[in-house]
């Protein structure tokens, strides 16, 4: 292992940007959780079953909107017309929730802000030094914003996100096409390259993606599931894999 805490041959980092460069996985969540339980109250009455943190990790968590929309009603047994990609917040349809989360997440963020974790901006700096290329693979839409937000675009060689998702056509994760892409980008195999996630949605990208080396970033207390789910090695803490100094 190198003193990066990878395998030697790594040649590119991959990283997911919620619960692993920022701390907005909990924005997320708490947004998610917003906009269900409100639809499923005005569905079903105030008997209506909540959604819960299982239901975050196992449906939506890394997980393009619009998919996590149709996983989560998809496990209750709720099927909605698809709408269209503009629907407004209010549509009950797929992507009207999905908007309709967008637009809470955003108000919570402009609330609240966004906080980087400092640790993972020390190890991506430490990577760069030593001449691997970086890339960011994130299902989020909003995810070149928020690295402004914290100053962190620049350490980012390629950015593949919701919005180059979309206009490429690639499905998001759990399949493995951004994660792909964005080692085509940097002009690295896949098993030249390490990925970073804290989503099992992501853990499954990056297994399905042959990728050299898998991170599983555990903010949460699931370790199990990420090993489960493909990660070669598990992590609270991106400095932990430079022996708790990142």
């Amino acid at each position: 292992m190198t003193d990066l805490g990878l395998p030697d041959g790594i040649e590119a980092c991959l990283f997911d940007l919620d619960g692993v460069v920022t701390n907005t996985a909990v924005v997320h969540a708490a947004a998610w959780k917003e906009m269900f339980d409100a639809f499923l109250r005005e569905r079903d009455g105030e008997g209506f079953t909540p959604f819960t943190a299982a239901d975050y990790d196992a449906y939506v968590d890394g997980r393009p909107r619009a998919d996590g929309v149709r996983a989560f009603l998809g496990s209750r047994g709720v099927r909605l017309p698809e709408g269209a990609p503009d629907d407004p917040p209010a549509a009950a349809t797929v992507h009207g929730l999905g908007n309709r989360k967008n637009e809470l997440l955003l108000a919570r963020i402009r609330t609240d802000g966004v906080e980087p974790y400092d640790s993972t901006l020390r190890y991506l700096r430490a990577v760069r030094a030593r001449g691997l290329r970086t890339a960011i693979v994130s299902s989020s839409a909003n995810c070149r914003d928020v690295l402004c937000s914290i100053d962190a675009e620049d350490l980012f060689d390629v950015r593949v996100d919701g919005v180059v998702a979309a206009e490429r056509g690639l499905p998001g994760k759990p399949a493995p096409d951004t994660f792909l892409a964005a080692a085509r980008e940097l002009g690295v195999e896949p098993a030249r390259a390490a990925v970073f996630e804290d989503a099992l949605a992501g853990m499954d990208a990056g297994r399905a993606g042959g990728f050299g080396h898998v991170v599983g970033v555990d903010r949460v207390g699931q370790a199990a599931a990420l090993y489960a789910h493909g990660a070669d090695q598990v992590v609270g803490d991106l400095s932990e894999l430079r022996g708790g100094d990142a």
